[in-house]
């Protein structure tokens, strides 16, 4: 009994032994699976790691060129803002000068002739009016009764700044009463510079019984247009006519097409002139071509007598006995008078 119960501990032992050593085997295998686990993990890791930091990197970099690029493209754009509102500024403190902005009403109107008008139908600094010294900017020349008169249409650029500006200030701020106010106002500038141009450069019959006042923005010509009555009352009262960069074109046009119209008809009498010319000159002419026909017929009738005489001539040699070779060539030898006499004596 005893060597059973010891041989059953001691079986025991073995096996506890045995599953101890597997145990311990088997832990020690996993710590190295782990070890191994744990060390490609790390190196992922750390590999991700560097990839995203260089990724990170390579991004921001571009990010911070980008960024660089565009603050550079800003700070220019800011550049060319202040320039550009400091020309703004420039721009605007020349056409606070009332003198700058007749200049550059003239210039415009100057260009706007140039363009259309050839130098011989316009002049610039003119007195129109007898016994002033009161000189238009531009006038348009245009024919009168005697081909040698000209009669003058006078075209004066008016550039009412200060007003149109606080007409448009008015009306961005809504505000009624200073619209009409300013309305107002700039209707009795505009009727004001008629009144100049009427009573300065208006003088029938040295010049036509209206005058042009030139406005060299479209929009302070369409404020006007836009004056209920203004543009009649102009024309009734003053004698003017407003007229817009665009308007004025289509008025030089038309003076154009009528300066060709009046050039064509002082040609068509040229050309009727000449045409009789010719008629005068073809009668001759054919005066002439009938003594030459009758020359030509004179000299066919004396080649006629020549032929036939000789016919004539060859008739009568045909009886004369052909001379030898030798003979011949002495009588070729002959002096010219000789051998004429013997042709004569042939011949009789």
């Amino acid at each position: 009994m005893n060597e059973v119960l010891l041989f059953l501990l001691i079986a025991l032992n073995i096996a506890l032994i045995v599953l101890v050593v597997i145990l311990l085997t088997r832990h020690s295998t996993n710590t190295n699976a782990q070890e191994r686990t744990e060390r490609v993990v790390k190196e992922e890791i750390c590999q991700n790691r560097k990839e995203i930091s260089e990724s990170l990197q390579s991004g921001l970099d571009r990010f911070l060129k980008l960024l660089n690029t565009q603050l550079e493209s800003v700070q220019r754009g800011l550049g060319e803002m202040q320039s550009l509102a400091s020309g703004v500024g420039d721009l605007k403190k020349v056409l606070t000068n009332v003198k700058t902005r007749g200049t550059l009403g003239e210039i415009q109107l100057g260009a706007l002739l140039e363009q259309i008008l050839t130098p011989e139908q316009y002049a610039n600094n003119v007195v129109t009016k007898k016994g002033s010294n009161d000189r238009v900017e531009f006038a348009i020349k245009l024919p009168g009764r005697d081909s040698k008169d000209v009669v003058w249409l006078p075209i004066d650029a008016k550039f009412p700044m200060e007003d149109y500006q606080k007409l448009l200030d008015a009306q961005e701020m809504a505000n009624v009463p200073l619209v009409d106010e300013t309305g107002k106002m700039l209707e009795a500038r505009i009727k004001s510079e008629a009144k100049d141009i009427r009573n300065k450069y208006l003088d029938p019959p040295h010049t036509v019984d209206f005058g042009i006042l030139f406005l060299p923005i479209e929009g302070l010509y369409a404020e006007v247009l836009r004056r209920p009555g203004l543009f009649e009352l102009l024309q009734r009262d003053y004698h003017v006519t407003i007229a817009g960069p665009t308007t004025l074109a289509a008025i030089l046009n038309s003076l154009q097409i009528g300066f060709r119209t009046l050039a064509i008809e002082k040609r068509s009498g040229e050309v009727w002139a000449i045409l009789g010319t010719i008629k005068t000159e073809f009668a001759k002419f054919g005066e002439i071509l009938d003594k030459a026909q009758k020359k030509v017929q004179e000299a066919g009738n004396i080649i006629e007598d020549a032929s036939r005489k000789s016919r004539t001539i060859d008739r009568k040699l045909r009886n004369v006995q052909t001379l030898p070779a030798q003979d011949t060539v002495i009588n070729l030898a002959q002096e010219p008078e000789e051998a004429d006499e013997n042709q004569q004596g042939l011949i009789q």
